[in-house]
């Protein structure tokens, strides 16, 4: 079993001290992924295949994974609390998913045709999501990017909101206000048009009006104000871009019929929410059924698929050719064949019971740890996903988000990570995924290594 140094050092109550000491075991336990980065450097682009994997000290370089476990190149274990971003809900080489796989790779990996799989797939999620008719595409980034489409092409307008501090896919019109800044933010009741990258175009900006989460009066604001020109609304449900934020007891209800009473549709980006948050998602845990829904990461047990679902009047829009949903991999069959065997035999309602124990003893192990070194944090935790926000009170929306430390996110990263569990390196926005294949032993290693962790920086 992986543990923190046998013997640590005494640190320094300097949270500064801590992270430099806790960065320099990093680095002297992975000499390999230091000279694989070092080797990537001159093929790939910033040494890496994606600019999320840029890590302070440096980035880790994996070799496999097995079942809640994973390996880097140097050969440390790690319960894997890290989860791909949210997409290994199935832990690491399922017994259903590599059965799956291996069945269709006998068959084909692509046809560019439908396939029987699909069917079965779209029919389990009508059944779990409540939305009828369903589509295929590659990528969360391509679900939200076919949602924005739809709902322009079926209103005939041009305008869009989103929530301040979401996350929804890299396509220019979501490319806003996603981290931005104190200075760039604008005020916190009318929130900046802020873009969140180079490269995108002002005049694209100027088409994304951006709300606060859990304040339906600044959607009312933006509808007001550009009367019949919003074509609709996309929004995580509960926020997974700033730790993990809920919505409010009737905010995404009011927000549905808001956006109805001005012509205009409400997307729900579950592409992280999908099937962490319960068998049916966010929209199973609220009881709000949106107009569209966006679902990828964890629904292909670790290939890539994505989906987007609507209601019979949306998707008569996709299958009256009124809007074109196309791509030459979408309902691809080795994919569908992984989706299929996740949704009907990995995130079974029996899953979710274990899941939902070991949530529980993940909360209060590390709420009886901040309670016994007064640590100023607390737990947030949602089906398979939970986080740390190094804040005392409740965060209901980016801009509390925004005020916190995220040197304390690093240094517990750090910590767990020199402790032998790997989380995401984007601590204070990302959080941690418990999968099918995870005991008790797993979150109890958790549990310990956030102890030492909040010792060293209380002490």
């Amino acid at each position: 079993m992986p543990s923190q140094q046998d013997s640590p050092p005494r640190l320094s109550d300097d949270l500064t001290s801590v992270i430099a000491q806790q960065e320099k075991i990093f680095v002297e336990r992975q000499p390999e992924s230091a000279r694989m980065a070092d080797r990537a450097r001159h093929s790939l682009a910033g040494g890496v295949t994606s600019s999320w994997q840029i890590t302070v000290p440096q980035p880790v370089w994996l070799s496999h994974g097995k079942g809640s476990r994973i390996y880097d190149v140097d050969g440390n274990e790690y319960v894997d609390l890290h989860g791909g971003y949210g997409a290994a809900l199935a832990g690491h080489a399922h017994p259903a998913i590599m059965e799956a796989v291996h069945s269709q790779v006998g068959l084909g990996t692509h046809f560019a045709q439908p396939t029987q799989n699909a069917v079965a797939v779209g029919e389990e999620l009508a059944r779990r999501f409540g939305l009828p008719l369903w589509r295929f595409a590659n990528s969360g980034t391509e679900a939200t990017m076919d949602a924005v489409h739809l709902m322009r092409s079926i209103t005939g307008r041009d305008l869009i909101i989103k929530v301040e501090g979401c996350y929804h896919g890299h396509h220019d019109s979501v490319q806003v206000s996603v981290t931005p800044e104190a200075g760039e933010a604008g005020p916190a009741d009318r929130p900046a048009q802020a873009p969140a990258s180079s490269g995108i175009p002002g005049a694209i900006i100027q088409l994304t009006l951006v709300a606060t989460f859990n304040d339906l009066a600044s959607v009312g604001r933006l509808l007001d104000e550009h009367p019949g020109q919003v074509a609709g609304m996309i929004i995580e449900p509960i926020m997974m871009n700033a730790g993990i934020i809920e919505p409010e007891p009737g905010f995404l209800a009011g927000l549905k019929n808001l956006l109805h009473s001005h012509g205009a549709l409400l997307t729900f980006d579950e592409v992280k929410t999908g099937l962490t948050a319960g068998y049916s998602g966010a929209t199973g845990l609220t009881g709000v059924t949106p107009d569209i829904m966006c679902l990828a990461k964890a629904i292909g047990g670790g290939v890539a698929i994505a989906a987007v679902g609507g209601s019979d009047a949306v998707m008569a829009h996709v299958a009256d050719s009124g809007y074109e949903m196309v791509g030459t991999f979408n309902g691809n069959p080795l994919a569908v064949a992984a989706c299929r065997a996740m949704l009907t035999e990995v995130a079974t309602p029996e899953a979710y019971q274990r899941i939902d124990a070991l949530r529980q003893r993940a909360v209060s192990g590390i709420e009886r740890e901040i309670a016994r070194t007064g640590l100023d944090a607390h737990v947030v935790a949602v089906g398979a996903k939970g986080c740390v926000v190094f804040s005392p009170e409740p965060v209901r929306n980016y801009r509390g988000f925004l005020g916190i430390d995220d040197r304390y996110s690093h240094a517990h990263w750090l910590f767990q990570h020199n402790g032998g569990v790997f989380l995401p390196p984007w601590g204070k926005i990302e959080q941690w995924l418990i999968s099918v294949q995870h005991d008790e032993s797993d979150v109890d290693l958790l549990v310990s290594n956030f102890a030492a962790f909040a010792t060293a920086v209380t002490s």
